[in-house]
This record gives C-alpha cells, sequence and structure tokens, in this order.
C-alpha cells in the first residue's frame, strides 16, 4: 500500500515521501493518526504540483538570502552597553540588540536567527552569526562599546 506522508516519521520517511507500507499500518494507524494518506494517482499529481511551487518559492527565499547577505558583509555594528572599570558589561549583551542596530542599518532580521561565536560579558570585538536560510549564513562583526 502506498502512503504519503504528511509529516515526518522516524524510521519510515520525511514530509511529503511517498511509502510502502502494510495495508493494516497504513489503515488503522498511518491515516487516522493524519500521519499519511493514501497514494491515489490524483493525490500524487497534487502532490507533484505543490513540491513543484514550494521549490520555486524556496529558490527565490534563497536569492532574497543570498542579496541581503552581500550587503552584510560589509556592515560593522557598535553596540553601547554600560561597563566598569576593567571592561566588564553590566547585564548582556543580546540578539535583539544586534536586531535593533541590524534595523537601524536598513536589514530586518528576525533575533532568533542571530546567535554568538562567544558570548560578549567584556567591552571589545564580537562576531554574530546571521542564519538568513538554511543555506545561507553570514557573520557580522559587531563592536561593544562602553557608554
Amino acid at each position: 500500500m502506498e502512503i504519503i506522508l504528511k509529516q515526518d516519521i522516524k524510521s519510515l520517511g520525511e514530509k511529503d515521501d511517498i511509502v510502502n507500507v502494510k495495508p493494516g499500518y497504513g489503515r488503522n494507524y498511518l491515516i487516522p493518526q493524519g500521519f499519511g494518506a493514501l497514494a491515489t494517482s490524483s493525490a500524487k499529481k497534487i502532490l507533484a504540483e505543490n513540491l513543484k511551487q514550494a521549490a520555486f518559492k524556496q529558490d527565490k527565499i534563497k536569492k532574497d538570502a543570498e542579496g541581503i547577505a552581500e550587503r552584510l558583509t560589509e556592515v560593522k555594528l557598535s553596540i553601547g552597553a554600560k561597563a566598569g572599570e576593567t571592561g566588564k558589561i553590566f547585564g548582556a549583551v543580546n540578539t535583539i540588540m544586534i536586531a535593533d542596530a541590524l534595523k537601524q542599518k536598513g536589514f530586518d532580521v528576525d533575533r532568533r536567527r542571530i546567535t554568538f561565536e562567544t558570548e560578549p560579558k567584556f567591552v571589545g570585538e564580537y562576531v554574530a552569526n546571521l542564519n538568513l536560510h538554511k543555506e545561507v549564513k553570514v557573520k557580522v562583526p559587531f563592536e561593544v562599546v562602553a557608554e
């Protein structure tokens, strides 16, 4: 029995895969739980069209991310933070501050896509990693300065 998976199932396949399963497993578990649908000829045609459209959308998103990544290579940010005499920062420099600084420069990047190589704890230079797309990643240098 052929089933089109609606979500990833460990040891069976990933979403939108067409897999062969035993009829009882498909009828009694996969289809009633909403994990799969019968792979009829019309369902296969619909799946092929959906995959084609999704690939087109993903390609456009990736190209947009690459364009932003090219422009981000020239950006250097400066983040102000309160610091003591030794240069240790009071509080923390977080991804929200980086996202706001990027927004001021004209880049709209979600804060959840930003990570740090090393946590900024002192005044100095650091690097933020931006995951714009699963295949497009950019390193943006920033400097923490004492206010």
